[in-house]
């Protein structure tokens, strides 16, 4: 036996290692060091039983006949193949589960993936891998392979892909009953301590739940009563879960705005986070005596922190896993920011005022849907209807601050005093801030101002098309500088006879007029060339408006990018097709990928196989 001192945490280590040394306690263990080896990677366990340590012998590991996990694709390059689910239009895109924050049960699939022409792109990309193929697409359990917070996992539905970051684990014949029991044992305190003394001898600034591990901890045998209980556990997790996920508007859950949304039925996160933590209560009790833990061993667990809980986590963290969103949001900012999405055809406002039901909820394994409930669906008559285009320009009929306070209206809320200056200032910081995740910014409402941000044309990024800015000319910026122009003359032609007033006012109009006819010629320079595609998302397509963004961090993104597309860096995108034609139908001869990209496979040159180079015999006489 071998006497063992636990004192981590314990901030006075001297006198905590001199009282354990006098008198014992809690934090001295007697263990048998060979006890060790029951644990894959024979970590120094010592602060469990021996009970707890000799359940990786007695139990099935979790990779069996019955059940697998899997690591997923690495892009190599996820700015060109890693795109937020808003951004995409085509069906060459698929969804992609790729770690995420910390979130047992549910978590909402927000990234997808290019797999045009069955994936090839991706893999004749150099330095990308894509492991596993054949088990992409089915439903699974899916988890954020580096975390500060622990393993959690959450259901994946069917039709994903996996990245190597968000590796999978599968039953057998894909039964939701199955992965839903195996999703509350995965996501038990008993689970979670025997993934954790696994890690127990890692290294703190490597540490990270690699599938080895999960395949290698022990799942216990369940009887259909068993798996029938812990099966409608998690699934009543998983929907109060994904209840909280219908306020967020850039999820597929989404419904309505925070302060709509009880509208829809009773909401309310305090008595939404009270009910899952009695069901993990109730997770955790059944699996703790499915594992066969007795009190005592249960005791030690639950007062004792395992290893992975007492390492630096800012030195075990993956950033890019990390959730860009997850600090909560003002309410009257999502209200505002949803009746700008209701304007321009984006959400229906009929949710909110009972006009149409929302959809029943779906099953936890279901294909996610091209669009979150609450967006307004295919066909249905929008709020307004306009071109794509709306504008901040009092009395027009477009004017987006005017149409926000008429569907606040249409909904029976209160109309703020400062709308049209917060969508002036605050709101595409707001809006930038909510649809960027993964470290990818992907807006979806573009301003375009002038200088001083006196006129500012609204686009809405799913409407854009090779004509729309030539609609904004025509249709807006022309007019607008027309009735300028009118308002000037008639002031001019007052002559000496105008008013300290008039004067003022006739210099401010002379100064718009030359801000709006800058505004038209950068508009139209950009229009001769400009064949936006969406397959080219968001940051490339809006990178040769950069010079009309007024949001400074924003322009500094799109200028860059537009240096990079100048440069050839981002030669696969349709945009680049577009400008330099030459260049890029030139390096798909020698890039297979980018043929792929363009449809150009006609061009790409298989490069000839180099000879092998052979050995021969020396001749006699031969000189070395």
């Amino acid at each position: 036996m071998t006497t063992f001192l636990r004192l981590l945490a314990d901030k006075d280590k001297q006198n905590a290692l001199a009282s354990a040394i006098r008198s014992g306690g809690d934090s001295v263990f007697e263990v048998d060091p060979t006890s060790f080896c029951q644990v894959p990677g024979a970590p120094f366990a010592y602060w469990v039983s021996e009970p707890v340590r000799e359940v990786f012998r007695r139990l099935p590991a979790f990779e069996n006949s019955e059940r697998s996990a899997r690591q997923g694709l690495a892009t190599a390059d996820d700015f060109r193949f890693v795109w937020d689910w808003w951004e995409v239009l085509s069906n060459r895109w698929f969804s992609l589960a790729k770690g995420g924050a910390y979130s047992p049960y549910y978590a909402d699939v927000h990234l997808v993936v290019n797999w045009s022409s069955d994936g090839d792109e991706l893999a004749t990309f150099a330095g990308s891998v894509v492991r596993n193929p054949d088990y992409y697409f089915r439903p699974g359990l899916t988890w954020p392979r580096r975390t500060s917070s622990g393993i959690s996992l959450r259901a994946l539905p069917a039709n994903c892909i996996f990245a190597d970051k968000g590796p999978v684990a599968f039953v057998a014949n894909d039964e939701p009953e199955e992965l839903l029991a195996l999703l509350a044992v995965s996501n038990s305190r008993p689970f979670s301590i025997l993934v954790e003394l696994q890690l127990a001898a890692a290294d703190a600034a490597a540490r990270s739940y690699e599938v080895g591990v999960v395949q290698k901890t022990p799942i216990p045998n369940l009887n259909l009563e068993q798996q029938a209980l812990l099966a409608a556990l998690a699934r009543r997790a998983w929907a109060l879960k994904r209840t909280r996920e219908t306020v967020e508007e850039s999820s597929h859950a989404f419904l309505l705005p925070a302060a709509l949304r009880v509208r829809l039925g009773h909401y309310d996160q305090p008595t939404i986070d009270a009910e899952l933590a009695r069901i993990q209560t109730q997770i955790d009790a059944t699996t703790f005596d499915l594992y066969g833990f007795n009190d005592a061993d249960r005791a030690g667990v639950q007062t004792k922190p395992c290893a992975a809980n007492e390492i630096d986590t800012e030195s075990s963290i993956d950033e890019d896993d990390e959730d860009d969103t997850a600090a909560p949001i003002d309410q009257t900012a999502s209200l505002l920011s949803w009746a700008v999405g209701v304007v321009i055809g984006r959400f229906d406002w009929r949710l909110a005022n009972g006009e149409r039901t929302a959809p029943p909820d779906p099953d936890p394994f279901d294909p996610l849907p091209p669009k979150s409930p609450g967006m307004l669906p295919d066909g249905a008559t929008s709020f307004h209807a306009h071109s794509g285009i709306l504008v901040d320009d009092q009395g027009h009929p477009h004017d987006l601050a005017h149409l926000v306070e008429e569907v606040l209206g249409r909904v029976e809320m209160p109309v703020p005093d400062d709308v049209r200056r917060w969508l002036q200032r605050d709101f595409f910081a707001f809006h930038l801030q909510r649809y960027s995740k993964s470290r990818r910014k992907a807006p979806i409402y573009w301003p375009l101002a002038t200088v001083s941000g006196s006129y500012t044309l609204w686009l809405y990024y799913p409407s854009l098309s090779s004509q729309t800015l030539y609609t904004a000319i025509n249709d807006f910026v022309e007019p607008k500088l027309k009735e300028v122009g009118a308002g000037g003359t008639a002031l001019r032609n007052k002559g000496s006879a105008r008013t300290r007033d008039e004067e003022k006012q006739f210099e401010t109009l002379q100064a718009f007029e030359l801000e709006l006819t800058e505004l038209r010629d950068t508009l139209l320079g950009i229009a001769q060339g400009y064949q936006p595609n969406h397959d080219d998302g968001v940051q490339i397509t809006a990178a040769p408006l950069w010079p009309l963004f007024r949001h400074k961090p924003w322009q500094k993104v799109l200028k860059d990018t537009w240096a990079k597309l100048e440069k050839g860096d981002y030669d696969w995108a349709h945009l680049a097709m577009s400008y330099w034609p030459a260049r890029v139908r030139e390096k798909c001869k020698a890039d297979k990928s980018l043929a792929i990209a363009h449809g150009l496979e006609a061009l790409y040159v298989e490069p000839e196989a180099k000879p092998k180079k052979t050995r021969g015999k020396k001749s006699a006489g031969e000189i070395e």
